[in-house]
């Protein structure tokens, strides 16, 4: 569909928009407002669109007008139109921007001109000069360390990948205990602050529960009182498998506090997976409940944690305080559980402090083998999800920060940080958030930060749950887990009074951001605007090598191996070979001289150049940098997929798929951006035992493969379509090109309207 220029549209246009919603006048003071707009700032200029949403939009006039407004005046402006513009007023106002205020001269000297024109420089400023950027932050969030860090950066040896910290060590020497200072108090926290408002399903003509930093902080002690209780040797695993509610939170800083490691299973996994992920990290107990409820439904969860042989369980009810089923001998009721340290109630759990290498964490995220890679998370990898909050989400003392999510998945722990080592209060809805009532509890508890995943916002604009409720007290979305889609990001940003889109993208094995958005750049639809503070970003090339800096191409994601708070190690995989081996050398921090070294190189006096290099790390997306300097994600380069937000293997859909009808001989499992943009739909190729099978019915397979992946990997898969093939493209070693597939099924342009 064309769009008309803002300068050619007429009354008309807009009452054919609004229709019967308008009552009289509208369309003409609509129209009136325009035109004002259109005469001062002109018909297509960034200005123009930042006024619209100020004095012309609102969130009950139908979508297709805003949609008619945007499109209208970026008619011809190309890629990556700006949807919302900084106020350099309000910029000033944000973290960073304070921060540039007070010591912007002092970073970057004469560069230094204010907030929004210096970010830039910061990001760069945060890269070459690590020691100070993180010290700052590190001191901005009143982190404590009870033996403070020897120094902030202790260099590695250049080009050494195979070393324990590769790119340096951070923090070297330094003890702390992350959940001792998310429940602490400082400048930024008191005893009567909020620290977690949370609702149930079903619950919503109810006034939202709130819990005081007072109260959390008794209840996290008296829990970690009880884990002490069951005796397990000192740096233990405990598992957790249960919906992200305010009792899960209380219990997951309770483990971190009392020094054991929690394992983090996402409660929609079905009992293989729970196993797989209970006997790599070895957990000695699990946290679970008897049942999810979601609306009517109760969803059996202990029974699946049972049948998965887990190791001794504390079993929590979804509901009330008892509950009918029979538990296994030695598993432990949450009544009983509480009840054996119940003179501990409000006494002070003294934290175990440990080394900042010491394990906090151990999360999953699944590699190309089948089984899920056990990523271990530090003393220091919460500190990188805080820091990522506090710079790029602006998250502060005030906000309320609400983020769909799970234990399970690496948001959910970085929710817990992100909010609480920033002194916000975490808003927990335990129930689905596909509909009206996660809406309401968003207006009710006030939520200033609002996290989704574009799969969420797409149910969202397709049942219009959101209508009537009020979302004007948000400040900003986050936007994480999949590519979106710039249509339901419009529609997103006109919910909240065209408030930003921080598009964040990250990996568990980060615990943050690698590249993100800012409150101080202007921000475009389904785009990132700018490297994660102290990470280096590098698109290779088709030779395997980066292209030059702010050069417009697409190709692999690398990153710099220097960044705060990442994995230095893997459980059940050799970390090198996974993240490392076959990369390309990068000049690192030795840029200043390494002209001089290739010069003396090339003369033969250097018989290696590679102790003056760091290698890069390998991520695994596509990306394309634009010739705005945004980027855009176009997906996995290796043989795992995102569906829904959750990184999955190929092999893993595909060794279900093989055995889910006996007419396949072999599939391919391809995750497939939607020709619009958008999140990954998941096709499957198959190819028959019978070559000369014409009668197979596509869509009967199609659910008998939906059936079977759902059932045995995840209930939130779903197979879009199911192609048929021949025989699949395979390399000379008879590896399976999915890469090939992928993109013969991938469709047109993805931005069409622009």
């Amino acid at each position: 569909m064309g769009y008309k220029a803002l300068d050619r549209i007429t009354r008309s246009d807009i009452e054919e928009e609004v229709g019967t919603v308008a009552a009289a006048g509208v369309a003409e003071r609509i129209h009136e407002r325009l035109m004002e707009i259109v005469r001062n700032y002109g018909a297509d200029t960034p200005d123009t669109w930042r006024s619209i949403c100020e004095r012309v939009l609102s969130p009950d006039l139908p979508f297709s007008l805003h949609q008619m407004m945007y499109y209208g005046c970026y008619n011809g402006y190309g890629t990556d139109p700006p949807a919302w513009i900084p106020d350099p007023e309000t910029a000033i106002l944000t973290n960073v921007g304070q921060l540039l205020e007070r010591r912007g001269k002092e970073f970057l000297g004469s560069k230094y001109k204010d907030p929004i024109s210096s970010f830039s420089d910061l990001q760069e400023f945060s890269v070459s000069n690590p020691e100070v950027y993180w010290k700052t932050v590190l001191d901005e969030m009143s982190i404590s360390f009870s033996v403070p860090p020897q120094c902030i950066l202790r260099d590695g040896p250049f080009g050494e990948s195979h070393s324990s910290y590769p790119g340096g060590q951070w923090l070297p020497g330094a003890f702390l205990n992350p959940a001792e200072n998310c429940l602490s108090l400082n400048s930024k926290r008191s005893l009567e602050d909020i620290a977690v408002i949370w609702r149930d399903e079903g619950d919503d003509i109810l006034p939202v529960n709130r819990m005081t930093v007072r109260e959390f902080r008794a209840e996290v002690w008296l829990v970690a009182h009880a884990i002490k209780t069951l005796g397990l040797d000192k740096g233990s695993a405990i598992a957790i498998d249960m919906p992200m509610h305010v009792n899960s939170v209380v219990i997951y800083l309770a483990i971190v506090l009392a020094g054991y490691v929690v394992v983090s299973i996402a409660d929609s996994f079905a009992p293989c997976e729970i196993s797989t992920r209970l006997k790599i990290s070895e957990a000695k107990a699990i946290f679970t409940q008897d049942l999810i409820i979601r609306g009517e439904k109760s969803i059996p969860l202990y029974s699946r944690i049972v049948e998965a042989q887990s190791p001794m369980a504390v079993v929590i009810p979804a509901r009330g305080s008892s509950f009918s089923m029979k538990l296994r001998d030695g598993d432990i009721s949450w009544h009983d559980f509480l009840g054996s340290v119940k003179h501990f109630k409000e006494c002070e759990f003294a934290a175990v402090e440990q080394p900042v290498e010491a394990f906090t964490n151990i999360l999953f995220s699944s590699g190309t083998t089948g089984e899920p890679k056990a990523i271990p998370w530090t003393s220091a990898t919460p500190l990188k999800a805080a820091a990522d909050a506090w710079c790029h989400l602006d998250i502060h003392k005030g906000d309320v920060v609400a983020w769909p999510t799970n234990l399970g998945w690496m948001m959910g722990p970085w929710l817990v940080y992100a909010s609480l080592l920033n002194g916000a209060s975490m808003a927990l809805y335990n129930g689905s958030p596909l509909g009206s009532g996660f809406a309401k509890f968003v207006q009710d508890a006030k939520v200033t930060m609002l996290g989704v995943i574009p799969s969420i916002v797409r149910a969202w604009k397709s049942t219009n749950c959101m209508t009537g409720y009020d979302w004007s007290a948000i400040r900003c979305f986050g936007s994480t887990g999949e590519a979106s889609n710039v249509d339901e990001y419009l529609w997103l940003m006109g919910r909240a009074c065209y408030r930003p889109i921080i598009e964040y993208c990250g990996g568990t094995e980060i615990g943050g951001g690698f590249i993100t958005g800012s409150f101080l750049q202007a921000q475009s639809l389904a785009a990132f605007s700018t490297p994660a503070m102290g990470c280096s970003l590098f698109i290779l090339g088709s030779n395997g090598y980066p292209i030059p800096e702010n050069v417009p191409g697409i190709g692999e994601l690398a990153l710099g191996p220097l960044m705060f708070g990442a994995s230095n190690k893997l459980l059940n995989a050799d970390h090198h070979d996974v993240y490392f081996k076959g990369m390309p050398l990068w000049k690192g921090r030795v840029s200043e001289f390494f002209s001089i070294f290739i010069i003396v190189w090339s003369l033969g006096f250097l018989k290696q150049l590679d102790f003056l290099m760091q290698v890069l790390r390998r991520h695994g997306d596509m990306f394309e940098r634009t010739s705005r300097g945004y980027y855009h994600a176009h997906g996995r380069a290796d043989d795992t997929m995102n569906l829904g937000g959750i990184k999955v293997s190929s092999v893993e859909i595909e060794r279900i798929c093989n055995a889910a009808d006996n007419s396949v001989l072999e599939t391919a499992a391809i995750g497939v951006p939607p020709s619009g943009g958008g999140p990954e739909q998941l096709v499957i190729a198959v190819v028959f035992k019978d070559s000369e099978n014409t009668t197979a019915d596509l869509n009967e397979l199609r659910i008998s493969f939906n059936s079977a992946v759902q059932k045995k990997l995840n209930p939130l898969f779903r197979v879009s379509q199911v192609v048929p093939l021949s025989a699949l493209p395979r390399t000379a070693s008879n590896k399976v090109m999915r890469r090939v597939l992928r993109q013969q099924l991938t469709q047109g342009d993805r931005n069409p309207k622009l």
